[in-house]
């Protein structure tokens, strides 16, 4: 799975001039907050359209190179860890299995034993971008550590579509990132591992979407793994085998979604994923760039898309404009907004648009509407679990705050941004830069 990183702040530089101030004000850290019980939203949507999404997700890759049966794990699941594994990291793993066994009621459980299923695996930053330069992290078939991958080579045995059942894969995650962006890769990494290899941009209450804009499993997630593991199927059952059984499952598993309204929605061609993947690949110039995420735009709206993957090729315009035409990405925003509150699925994507919003409105002076549009977006970025999201959010609220004159409260609302940040961007040092960046977008006080 690749990564975008979605709530990154690229407005200071481009959008208003840096001031040149004192240094930054001392703050004494709060101990680091992170989630403890996760609160997933049930799946939304109509079981017709979940049938077809979990035939998409689990008989294609990524690549696009169809997958001729069904591969899952028997169970008992074992889950070894090695390497350097912070207390966090380890707490965010147990919090996951604990997850997996009660929502999608798959037997999994850690060990010690060095035959387990699933190996996990710290490795360098340095050995990750040899190895994979575009991945944050990854998940392997049929090997169980790092030597054995650097073995394997080329040899055809990472290859998931020549597997007939799945019995050792390796998931590998670089030392010294955020305690969030390792505990989103277990996550992600995990549920692949696990499940379906692919991912379908129309997704919009999914991991297994390349915009990353979800940060943990969600309710849908986890029904497609309790639906993968399901008494019904088993592993090297073909695309119409599954297909036939699937509704049957669905309704067993998820009565709520035996209802009439939903549609099947339209494959995403070739030619959009290659224009979002050029946009969001860092590689090229940011024109370059910027024409691909266009091009984006316009096959979506050649084919007549709203919604998810409407307001993710705007909200990728509209950062890679940033530096180029401020005018152009606020329209941007403005649009991937709209396409995101016309429904309570897309309800994070648009958290993540209002972080771009409220910078847009502190650089011009509008603490109340700054204060408007963090309220809106701050819990739902806690019910998402993004503790970084919400330090962003609360940081931009804290300085609207202080605009309007309540600094006691702007005060507080930053205090807890830290304890937040510290999860999602690991040093404090990471956390006082966002923190300086936000603040300078206020506008300057003329001189007294």
């Amino acid at each position: 799975m690749k990564r975008f990183a979605a709530f990154a702040l690229a407005l200071v530089s481009a959008c208003t001039q840096v001031p040149e101030g004192p240094p930054p004000t001392l703050l004494e850290f709060p101990a680091m907050r992170s989630f403890a019980t996760a609160t997933p939203t049930p799946p939304q949507r109509p079981n017709s359209e979940i049938a077809q999404d979990f035939l998409d997700l689990a008989f294609r890759m990524e690549s696009g190179q169809p997958l001729p049966a069904l591969t899952r794990f028997e169970e008992p699941i074992t889950v070894r860890t090695v390497g350097q594994f912070p207390t966090q990291m380890s707490r965010d793993l147990d919090l996951l299995l604990a997850r997996l066994r009660l929502e999608a009621r798959i037997d999994i459980r850690r060990t010690d034993d060095p035959n387990a299923s699933i190996v996990i695996e710290t490795v360098s930053q340095r050995q990750m971008q040899r190895a994979a330069p575009n991945a944050a992290c990854f998940v392997v078939p049929r090997v169980q550590s790092w030597s054995e991958l650097q073995r394997s080579g080329r040899n055809g045995a990472l290859n998931w579509g020549t597997l007939t059942k799945r019995e050792h894969a390796a998931i590998f995650i670089p030392t010294g990132i955020p305690p969030q962006e390792a505990r989103d890769c277990l996550h992600e990494e995990l549920a692949q591992g696990l499940g379906p290899l692919n991912d379908l941009y129309r997704l919009p209450d999914s991991v297994y979407n390349d915009d990353n804009i979800h940060a943990v499993l969600t309710g849908f997630d986890m029904l497609i793994l309790r639906v993968f593991y399901d008494r019904e199927l088993r592993s090297g059952m073909s695309r119409s085998a599954v297909a036939a059984r699937v509704p049957g499952i669905l309704a067993r598993l998820n009565p709520r979604g035996q209802r009439g309204g939903g549609e099947i929605a339209k494959l995403t061609p070739r030619s959009w994923i290659n224009a979002m993947e050029t946009a969001l690949s860092g590689q090229g110039t940011e024109a370059y760039r910027r024409a691909a995420a266009a091009r984006a735009i316009d096959i979506g709206n050649q084919i007549g898309w709203r919604g998810p993957r409407e307001g993710f090729a705007y909200y990728a315009y509209g950062r890679l404009q940033i530096g180029n035409d401020a005018s152009q990405a606020l329209n941007s925003f403005n649009t991937a907004n709209r396409a995101y509150t016309q429904s309570r699925t897309t309800e994070i994507h648009a958290a993540h648009v209002a972080v771009q919003m409220a910078a847009f409105t502190l650089i011009s002076g509008d603490a109340e509407t700054t204060i408007r549009i963090t309220d809106q977006a701050i819990p739902v970025a806690r019910r998402h679990e993004n503790p970084a999201l919400m330090a962003l959010l609360m940081m931009f609220k804290a300085e609207a705050l202080d605009m309007q004159g309540n600094t006691d409260a702007g005060m507080a609302l930053r205090l807890d941004s830290l304890a937040w940040g510290r999860y999602g961007f690991g040093s404090r040092d990471e956390v006082i830069d966002r923190l300086n960046e936000i603040a300078s977008l206020r506008p300057q006080e003329p001189p007294s």
